[in-house]
């Protein structure tokens, strides 16, 4: 009989006894362990132009930092280097390891993933800290940083690194894009709206912004004051009724009509204005066009993913989302636990006590921060009334307050798609509830 696996109230997922037993069994994140004495450790300094390698054997030898251009030569080079290290001192193994650097890291990591070695990252704050107790100084060194790296991997705080391929990559780069398009969407508009308010401020005020289609629609056909005046309550009213199709009328038409007449707007250097708003309308549409075709790519890509229609089974959860989801994580598939996934979204939970002060539970906020923003916005759509999630952040409301709730049902919501993908099952709403009244019958 099936019993469940994950959560404990009216909207659960549940796999079968055997598998919860496995999970059970498994449920601490995987780091990685020491080096062996078969392992020849590699550290690399990322840097634009050029990174910086460091070797290091098991007995101690090591070689000098030595620097490799950030390129197809440069790394024939490093791998060369590494490959006579390993021959001369008979070592097995290679694992490579540096730290979270962004895009420069990645040619690099895409030249190495075929060749065999273990690729392991280290969290830079991490770095921060041990680097002082080199040398007994903070100084920070190109020289210094890959032996810093090199400690605390043999100190065992490396993690693995999953390295998206596949559908999975164009997701990610697709998610990417999209958060890039709507970042540049968010400037224009407040750009847009700072020149609107030197030359009518008041428009701001009766069309409640400038991001709508009627708004930009009257920017452009009437961008001055004395433009809406000249048009009067009946042709605003009619331009209102078409542009936002009936849901505007004559009462707006009115309230920007009597803006117009008392407006404090600027008259000297206007034209100027009036002529970059129109070039920021355009910039605007053509974002909106960009992310629009961005979004169809995400969701083309996402039918190629047979485990999406788990996430997509979680009303609320909708076909961008679940495309940004799988794209950030990458393959839900290659972690085995929730603390890792949990770790990787930044979502786990860390205090700072001491003695009999005990610190508040705080999520950490060193995992992929689009990730977290992704399965916020969920967990938003999932609260709404009527939503699966609203009985979770009710409890939550009582004990904390909204921002610390939304966060928790996210933490949960991302809980639930694991589990989900994992027994490859769909989210079933109240199951708990119709299981009791099955056993009670």
């Amino acid at each position: 009989m099936a019993i469940l696996s994950f959560l404990t109230n009216s909207k659960l997922v549940y796999s079968t006894h055997s598998e919860r037993s496995i999970a059970m069994k498994n449920n601490n994140t995987k780091k990685l362990k020491r080096i062996s004495e078969k392992t020849l450790l590699v550290t690399v300094d990322m840097g634009k132009v050029k990174h910086t390698g460091y070797c290091r054997c098991p007995d101690g030898t090591e070689t000098k930092p030595f620097d490799f251009a950030n390129n197809r030569k440069g790394f024939e080079q490093f791998w060369q280097r590494v490959c006579e290290m390993k021959e001369r001192h008979h070592l097995h193994e290679v694992v490579v390891g540096f730290e979270s650097t962004g895009p420069y890291a990645e040619p690099l990591l895409h030249y190495l993933k075929d060749r065999g070695v273990r690729l392991v990252q280290v969290n830079p704050f991490h770095t921060k800290r041990l680097k002082e107790l080199q040398g007994n100084s903070p100084g920070k060194t190109d020289d210094k940083d890959p032996k810093v790296i090199a400690d605390i991997i043999e100190l065992g705080h490396a993690l693995s690194v999953i390295i998206p391929e596949g559908t999975y990559a164009e997701l990610r780069r697709l998610t990417q894009a999209r958060e890039r398009g709507m970042q540049r969407l968010t400037a224009l508009c407040n750009q847009l709206g700072d020149l609107v308010f030197v030359i009518f401020p008041e428009f701001l005020d009766v069309m409640k912004g400038v991001s709508g289609r009627s708004s930009r629609y009257l920017l452009i056909h009437c961008p001055r004051p004395e433009d809406i005046v000249r048009e009067g309550v009946d042709g605003l009213t009619e331009i209102l009724k078409k542009v936002s199709r009936g849901k505007l009328g004559r009462g707006r038409a009115y309230e920007l009509y009597k803006a117009a007449l008392d407006s404090v707007g600027i008259r000297e250097g206007r034209e100027s204005i009036v002529f970059e708003v129109a070039d920021t309308i355009s910039s605007i549409d053509a974002c909106e066009r960009f992310i629009g075709n961005i979004e169809k790519e995400m969701v083309n890509q996402l039918r190629c993913i047979p485990y999406s229609r788990c996430i997509l089974s979680i009303r609320g959860i909708g076909m961008v989302t679940a495309a940004g989801l799988i794209g950030e994580v990458g393959d839900f598939r290659k972690f085995s636990t929730i603390s890792e996934i949990m770790k990787h979204a930044g979502l786990d939970l860390y205090e700072i006590s001491s003695g009999k002060r005990r610190g508040k539970r705080r999520i950490s906020k060193r995992g992929r921060p689009l990730l977290r923003k992704l399965l916020f916005y969920g967990a938003l759509n999932t609260v709404r009334k009527g939503g699966v999630m609203e009985g979770y952040y009710l409890n939550y409301r009582k004990r904390m307050h909204r921002q610390k709730a939304l966060v928790a049902v996210a933490r949960k919501l991302l809980g639930i798609i694991f589990a989900l993908i994992r027994d490859d099952s769909r989210y079933r709403e109240s199951y708990s509830q119709r299981h009791y009244m099955l056993e009670v019958a």
